[in-house]
């Protein structure tokens, strides 16, 4: 019977524990192993140890420096903008009424649609001959702007579209934590004749620090991995104006053939987003209160 109790909790995990094994870790050390090697996906046989070489290559190119830039602005504005426009849409219909149900439901409504389908439709409304932004412009007697074919505006129109569909979902987990704290510290605030500004950076803000770390980590994670809405509405361009890390190893890997470059680019990847997150946890997980 103690053996059975010893090994049944391990017996339980296992199945979790073998798909992380075959999905996760294998694939990692895949990836590291074909950084290192000159791979020929039309002759394996000449197939041949590269070590160093790939990134000393990858470091050497220029698009490759200028496609880092594009996700780290991306990045960094996606980061910022959901950041503060969430948090002001949650401050915003926090209260529980029909017409803050129906505005919930319309700004979360985006998120359960397809990212193809967004991307498709944006790229319709976005067109520089027929769009419907443009058409707007046209009647207003304004020059009409190319949002997607101009190296200006390409960025801010995939930014655009994608705040657009992600807002309602980061929006909605803060409107969760605002109703999870408890009315009893706004009405002792309220008695101590607290302002506006104090009790939202004294009371609401460290209260919602969870989940704005929590908002924080997961938003830089998937804007490094931005692929569908670049894939569908610009292909990079205009002259890898928005082509950004997973697009520029996705055309390495099914358009130049160059397996090395696209796995070493994958590999910095990794390291970019594992260096956030472990500065995230170390400089600003203190600064995260916990009830």
């Amino acid at each position: 019977m103690r053996n059975n109790k010893t090994w049944r909790p391990y017996f339980l995990i296992a199945p979790t524990m073998i798909s992380i094994g075959l999905f996760v870790i294998y694939p990692l050390f895949y990836l590291v192993q074909l950084s290192l090697w000159n791979t020929n996906l039309m002759n394996p046989a000449k197939n041949s140890f590269a070590g160093l070489k790939n990134y000393q290559n990858l470091f050497a190119r220029n698009d490759f420096w200028k496609v880092l830039g594009n996700t780290a602005v991306y990045t960094a504005a996606m980061v910022v903008l959901m950041l503060v426009l969430a948090l002001l849409i949650a401050l915003w219909i926090q209260k529980n009424a029909r017409f803050n149900a129906f505005v919930q439901a319309c700004i979360f409504t985006p998120h359960i649609i397809s990212i193809l389908s967004v991307a498709i439709l944006w790229t319709w409304l976005l067109n520089s001959d027929q769009g419907l932004f443009n058409s707007i412009l046209k009647a207003l007697g304004l020059r009409p702007i190319k949002w997607l074919q101009s190296s200006n505006t390409a960025m801010v129109s995939i930014i655009m579209v994608s705040v657009w569909k992600s807002l309602g979902y980061y929006a909605l987990i803060l409107i969760s934590a605002l109703k999870a704290i408890p009315v009893s510290i706004y009405e002792a605030a309220a008695l101590d004749n607290a302002s506006r500004a104090k009790v939202f950076f004294k009371i609401t803000l460290p209260m919602l620090s969870p989940q704005l770390f929590f908002v924080l980590i997961v938003l830089t994670i998937s804007s490094f991995k931005v692929f569908e809405t670049v894939r569908v509405m610009t292909l990079g361009g205009p002259n890898n104006a928005t082509s950004t890390l997973v697009y520029y190893i996705y055309s390495n890997v099914f358009q130049t053939l160059r397996l090395g470059i696209a796995a070493s680019a994958g590999v910095v990847l990794m390291v970019i987003v594992s260096l956030l997150t472990v500065v995230y946890f170390a400089f600003l997980s203190r600064r995260v209160y916990y009830q």
